[in-house]
């Protein structure tokens, strides 16, 4: 089992259940914004020089690697046309090639892809994310818990790589994809333990610290912000790739116009911005926040989700930032789910 989150991860923020009725608004966001200088442990996002990833970086560079190993029989079973519809595909549970990495490469390929599914997180983040796709591969292993995808031709031309299993849909692309954070949708989570509901407090979670800054956002807000910020409804199905459609809508959205938060709020939601963030490598990082400041945070909702409350205790499970260019959607409900898309703004 993965170690408890309390305990290791990055933002390493405690979020209260509730409130004392005597705490105001205020003093709650001052408390929370010493709290969280205090005790973090990495910067927040910062841009960098390189707001893509390149060509040249490590994980890029191992898939041209990778690549170049293959035999005619290998190619034939896991690559494709760089423009082939399945490299748009996201799902949360699924093997994009039905074969996995034990079925198709030799010991020395599947080491170069573990070494590329590493590379895609930032280092203090690689060994867990290696921990959760072990967990929960159904005791295959990460060799037999995953199947990979390539399109295009590393070291040639534009080019994806796309790795997927339980709870994974990763993405190395050189920026071949522009103007797409990650180079397309992806999908993450989490089953902590061994049971598919979690406790109310997701003991263990790797992810759970995502809810965790979320709800500091929604302790934040005062009552008629509140109001607008919880709807009275499930989380949206999960549709596989429809599940992060783009509606291209800036009104009509759930839950909250960040536009109606006050800029001590907003500080608030960058910081939760931040932290769905801090798993992935950094040039990731980086080209998620230039497109999302491009389109303006302003032009985002945050809703959360009243009817799927583990625990009945008022730390929403289930949440989401949405925009016309933007979806990143976390389903706490029975475990964790995290489904994310981001564009540049549409014309």
């Amino acid at each position: 089992m993965l170690p408890p989150t309390r305990q290791s991860h990055d933002c390493n923020c405690e979020v209260p259940q509730a409130l004392n009725s005597h705490v105001s608004r205020r003093r709650f966001l001052a408390a929370a914004a010493t709290s969280l200088a205090a005790t973090a442990t990495r910067p927040l996002w910062t841009p960098q020089a390189a707001a893509a990833p390149a060509l040249t970086d490590a994980s890029e560079t191992l898939v041209t690697q990778l690549y170049k190993s293959m035999n005619d029989t290998q190619r034939a079973a896991v690559c494709f046309d760089f423009d082939h519809p399945l490299r748009d595909k996201v799902d949360n549970n699924w093997m994009i090639t039905k074969k996995s990495l034990r079925d198709v490469l030799n010991p020395d390929q599947q080491d170069l892809v573990r070494q590329i599914y590493r590379g895609l997180h930032r280092p203090e983040f690689a060994e867990r994310a290696m921990q959760q796709a072990v967990h929960d591969s159904d005791n295959k292993g990460f060799e037999g818990g995953t199947s990979i995808a390539l399109f295009g031709q590393p070291g040639i031309g534009k080019f994806e790589f796309v790795l997927t299993g339980r709870h994974i849909t990763r993405r190395c692309d050189g920026d071949s994809v522009q103007g797409v954070a990650f180079g397309g949708p992806i999908f993450y989570g989490h089953q902590a333990g061994d049971k598919d509901r979690e406790a109310a407090d997701h003991p263990g979670n790797v992810f759970w610290y995502q809810a965790q800054r979320a709800n500091q956002v929604f302790q934040a807000l005062d009552g008629k912000q509140r109001s607008l910020a919880l709807v009275d409804a499930q989380g949206r199905p999960e549709t596989a790739s429809d599940t992060v459609k783009l509606s291209g809508k800036k009104t009509g959205l759930q839950g909250i116009p960040l536009s109606e938060l006050s800029q001590d709020q907003r500080a608030l939601v960058r910081q939760v911005m931040d932290d769905l963030l801090a798993p992935f490598r950094q040039p990731d990082a980086d080209e998620a926040m230039k497109l999302v400041d491009a389109a303006g945070l302003e032009n985002l909702n945050l809703a959360f989700f009243k009817q799927q409350d583990l625990g009945n205790d008022g730390v929403w499970d289930v949440w989401q930032l949405e925009g016309p260019d933007m979806f990143w959607y976390f389903r706490g409900y029975p475990h964790v789910h995290c489904w994310a898309h981001i564009r540049q703004p549409s014309a």
